[in-house]
This record gives structure tokens, sequence and C-alpha cells, in this order.
């Protein structure tokens, strides 16, 4: 059965999600922003082994516990390809915000289209969604009706795209092709902000019904 909880972390409240089975108690932590105190109580409230840290990208808002929580856990670090060489330069992109943050260990490994992270009995299908930047990916929980969108989609927005990599053109391509193709009644969680589901952006995101365009 499915293990999800969220709490935000931080120093921009970004969603950090926990998604496990209840069965063999393998759990991954999906953006831990910071927190990690915060984070690793709520793996032993749902009694959770954390194997994986798996990042929609490399901005440092949703990777900063990356380190201690490794340390923490001895948990992999799994990122997509295009988003890895970014996880060791930490410091410097959060100096362009003035804010201090810590390198990340390197990546484990790299996750790309197609590939799939298995918790016990519960799959995580992963998606190639770049426009926010070259790497995002979505995680979709397989049969459980709910998608990990990072910063590709927010309620009544979408993330930005004038950081180094992005693209509106491709955001909004892959939130049609890739995204909109699941039911309506579909979940979106992303980086910051409330859930949404794909029903409802679909009639009302103004970034994506043409309203801006």
């Amino acid at each position: 059965m499915l293990v999800f909880d969220s709490l935000e972390t931080g120093p921009l409240l970004t969603n950090c999600y926990l998604v496990g089975d209840s069965e063999s108690k393998i759990g991954a932590v999906v953006d831990p922003g910071g927190h990690v105190g915060a984070i690793v109580s709520a793996l032993d409230r749902h009694k959770l082994k954390c194997k994986y840290i798996i990042n929609t990208h490399s901005h440092f808002d949703h990777v900063g516990g990356n380190n201690d929580l490794s340390k923490e856990t001895g948990a992999e670090i799994l990122i997509h390809p295009s988003e890895a060489g970014m996880l060791t330069q930490l410091a410097d992109q959060g100096r362009i915000f003035g804010i201090a943050v810590e390198n990340s260990p390197a990546a484990n490994r790299t996750i790309n289209e197609g590939d799939t992270v298995e918790l016990g009995a519960i799959i995580l299908e992963v998606l190639h969604t770049p426009g926010h930047s070259p790497g995002s990916i979505s995680l979709v929980i397989k049969d459980e009706g709910k998608i990990l969108v990072g910063d590709l989609i927010f309620q009544g927005s979408v993330g930005r795209t004038d950081l180094p990599g992005g693209s509106m053109k491709k955001l909004v391509q892959n939130v049609k092709e890739k995204i909109f193709i699941y039911p309506d009644d579909t979940k979106l969680y992303p980086g910051h902000g409330p859930a949404t589901n794909v029903g409802v952006e679909k009639r009302t995101n103004p970034f994506l019904t043409g309203e801006l365009w």
C-alpha cells in the first residue's frame, strides 16, 4: 500500500514528498529542500527506510537537503543526467540569490524518460519534462493517480523559464504532451504551493489555455 506525505522545506518552502511502500517499508524522498530533521522525523513516523533521494531538478531550493539527508539515511541520490553536474555547484547558485547553500554530493546514478524507481510494490515512472530547467523530471506514481511535477506546473501557473536552460515553449509542450494525457482526476503535486489536478489545469491555467499567448 502507498505511503505518501509532504512537508515544506528549505528557505523557499519547497514541497518535499515522501513516497513509500507500507509493506516493505522502502521509501524515497523527493526534493529535500532543507529541514532535514523534519524529513527524518516524517520518515520515522511512517516507518520508512529512505532508499533514494530523487531530485526533480537541480535548483538549490529542491536539493539543499541532499547532503545531510544522504549522510543521515545512506540513500542514493538520483537525478536527470542534464542536471547532475549542477549538484556540486550549489554554493555558487545560492550566492546569486543571496542564500548560503552547501553543495550536494554527486548523484549516485542518473534517471531519464522511461526509467522506473521501485519502492517495494510502489513504482515511480520517470518522465523527462524540461522547460523550467533542461533536466526537469516528473514522477508518475503508477496506478495511484498521482504525479509529482516539480516546478513544471503549479496551481494556476507554471514554473519560471527565465533561468539558464529554461524554455516556455518546451514547458508548455511537455505539460500538454506528457501530463495532460492523463485522466482529468489525476492529482498533480508541484514543487511549491497546493496540489491540483489535470482537469482543472486544462480548463483554467492561463499559461496553458492560450490566454497568455
